[in-house]
């Protein structure tokens, strides 16, 4: 057994990593404190209780379609431009990217800037658009 580990000592290692590579996104937000809607939730946080969709994709990726009524700010603004959405703190806030990444990082920049209820929509554009949803182009 020694020898084995010993011999495969590098294929080991470079399982062991991919592996933890695979899990960071998960252990990252769970850490985070950022709550995760899938498409189905995200479509009731909308219908029944007037969630804002903020989309904060880059202006080409947001042009190439989107979810119905979203709004628009790309990640890198979001700091300097929370003020055009300060008026939407009492609603609920679905945060969306391609695959659900990027908008982790939007979600803790509204909680830090007084959002209380913020979504992460759980696989991003990408999700929404294998579970058939409506995107706007």
């Amino acid at each position: 057994m020694q020898q084995f580990l010993q011999n495969n000592l590098s294929l080991i290692a470079l399982v062991a990593i991919s592996g933890a590579m695979l899990l960071w996104p998960a252990i990252s937000r769970k850490i985070s404190g950022v709550k995760e809607a899938g498409t189905l939730e995200a479509t009731q946080l909308i219908n029944h209780r007037e969630a804002v969709v903020l989309d904060v994709r880059e202006d080409k990726e947001f042009a190439a379609g989107h979810l119905l009524n979203a709004l628009h700010i790309p990640l890198g603004q979001l700091k300097t431009r929370i003020s055009e959405i300060e008026k939407l703190k009492g609603r609920p806030v679905v945060v969306m990217c391609r695959s659900g990444v990027r908008s982790v990082t939007g979600c803790r920049v509204l909680r830090n800037n007084g959002f209380a209820e913020v979504y992460n929509l759980k696989g991003g554009i990408i999700a929404w658009e294998q579970a058939k949803m409506p995107v706007e182009r």
